[in-house]
Order: C-alpha cells, then sequence, then structure tokens
C-alpha cells in the first residue's frame, strides 16, 4: 500500500469512531476510492456484527456510496433493499449486516473523491438533517486531514534532492521546505507520517556542526519560522500558537542559544545545526 493510501486508511478508521460519537448510529464503515479507477472499496468497518461489507468494491454510480461517488455529495436512504433511489448491486452483502436506514458521504478533496464514509442504523427509519450533518461534518475532518498529508508529502518529495545541494539558491529551498516541514508536523494526526517529516527536517540538518545543545520542538519550530522571515504573528498563525507563546518560546531559544537578538538567535542555530 502506498504511503497516501495507507495514512487515509487510518483517517478512514479514525473518522468512523468520530461519525457514531456525533451521529449515533451504530455501524460505520467507509473506504478510499482506488487510484486511477472510478470505484472505492470498503476497507473499515467500527460496528459492524458480521465481515459482509469488508473489501466490497463499490463502482461508481452503483449502490448508495457508488452514487455519493458519481455526484460527490452526500446521499441517504430510508430502507436500503426498498429504495428506489438507488441500483442494487450490493443487496446481498448490505442485507447480510442487516442494515436498512444508510447515509453515504463523499470525501472530496481539490474536486476529487478520495473516499466515502457510510454510518446505517438496523431500522427503516428518516435520518434527518441533523445526523447527516454531523455525518458531513466527520468528512471534512478527513478532507482537511488529507490535504495536509498531501502538502506534507509534497514537502518531501521537493525537499529530499535538495538535501545535497550547495548552492545559495538550493540552500534557500533547503530552508523554506524545512520551515514548512516543521509547522505542518504538528497538524498530522497520522505518527508513521509525522515521524517521516520530523526525520525528514533531521536529515535537512545532516553533515551540519554537531549540536553543543538542544532546543524544545516548540523552540525550534518557532525559531525555524523566524529563520524563515516570519514576524511573531505570522509565526503563530502558521503554528496555532498565541503571539504571546511565540515571543515565550523565543525567549527560551535565545537564551539557549545565547543570543541577545532574532538574528542573533538564527545564526547560532545554524552554527550549532540546529537549522540548515
Amino acid at each position: 500500500m502506498a504511503a497516501a493510501d495507507a495514512a487515509g486508511a487510518v483517517e478512514i478508521r479514525g473518522a468512523l469512531a468520530r461519525l457514531r460519537r456525533v451521529t449515533g448510529l451504530p455501524v460505520a464503515f467507509g473506504g478510499l476510492v482506488e487510484p486511477g479507477r472510478q470505484r472505492m472499496r470498503i476497507s473499515e468497518l467500527s460496528g459492524a456484527a458480521t465481515f459482509a461489507l469488508r473489501g466490497l468494491a463499490v463502482t461508481s454510480g452503483n449502490g448508495l456510496g457508488g452514487k455519493a461517488v458519481a455526484l460527490a455529495r452526500p446521499c441517504a436512504v430510508s430502507d436500503y433493499s426498498l429504495s428506489r433511489q438507488i441500483s442494487h448491486e450490493y443487496d446481498a452483502a448490505v442485507a447480510e449486516e442487516g442494515l436498512r436506514s444508510v447515509l453515504a458521504v463523499p470525501v472530496v478533496v481539490r474536486r476529487r473523491v478520495r473516499g466515502v464514509l457510510y454510518g446505517a442504523l438496523r431500522t427503516a427509519q428518516p435520518l434527518g438533517d441533523r445526523t447527516l450533518n454531523a455525518a458531513v461534518g466527520v468528512a471534512r475532518d478527513v478532507e482537511q486531514s488529507l490535504v495536509v498529508g498531501d502538502e506534507a508529502r509534497g514537502l518531501l518529495t521537493a525537499a529530499r534532492p535538495q538535501a545535497g545541494g550547495g548552492s545559495a539558491a538550493g540552500w534557500e529551498q533547503v530552508r523554506e521546505a524545512h520551515a514548512a516541514l516543521r509547522a505542518l508536523a504538528p497538524r498530522i494526526t497520522d505518527p508513521g507520517l509525522r515521524a517521516e517529516l520530523l526525520a525528514a527536517c533531521g536529515l535537512l540538518t545532516a553533515g551540519r556542526a554537531v549540536p553543543e545543545l538542544s532546543l524544545a520542538p516548540r523552540e525550534l519550530d518557532v525559531l525555524t519560522c523566524v529563520a524563515a522571515g516570519a514576524t511573531n504573528a505570522a509565526a503563530a498563525e502558521r503554528l496555532g500558537l498565541r503571539p504571546e507563546t511565540v515571543k515565550g518560546y523565543l525567549r527560551s531559544a535565545m537564551r539557549k542559544l545565547g543570543a541577545h537578538t532574532r538574528g542573533e538567535a538564527v545564526v547560532a542555530a545554524r552554527r550549532a545545526g540546529l537549522l540548515p
């Protein structure tokens, strides 16, 4: 499984638990759209009594989930097996799990459907707007996480070829990538991808002077933003912190580095091998 697919599966798995919690629906399941294909595969189940739905390949346009993929919008039915709003290729699996009322919400990133989240009841009854809106909110959270993951992988790809570059322009690109990666890392929910990002940050400073001191992760995050030219307010927005908190981290970093100004702190950190 590709790194992006693995990270997406982690996001879907976590989203199903949230979907059940915020909607009160007892069953949730979902999966990702297969790259380059017009179908999604149900890979994650939460609250299911059987494995009838696991691995089910849902073609775009078919069934409730396929309709959600084709239209790129949420769909719901109050009684799956009797609904005239959908086709019925997957009735057997749905009936084996005992599902009646079902909703399907697409996960859309940059106008492309990346996955589908389902929620279901084992009784036939309308699913109200509140339930559907709550499910859509969970899907929006997944979309944001996937966007962040895409950005992170793009930065990793862009940074790696530059890591060995010695030109001034090359080092500026490395420093920009380093700052972006440090800012993104705390927003990554997938622990594997977050660890990869932080490891890449380490590689971007590898080969520099051996550090004789260390900074706390957030101190280094703030100093990385400062090195990229960010003001305290801009660093706060980028890192999701309050400006006062940024000032505190910066003061602490300057004290550890023996610096009296922001510029001195950046120079000292680079000499110590803490920044590229």
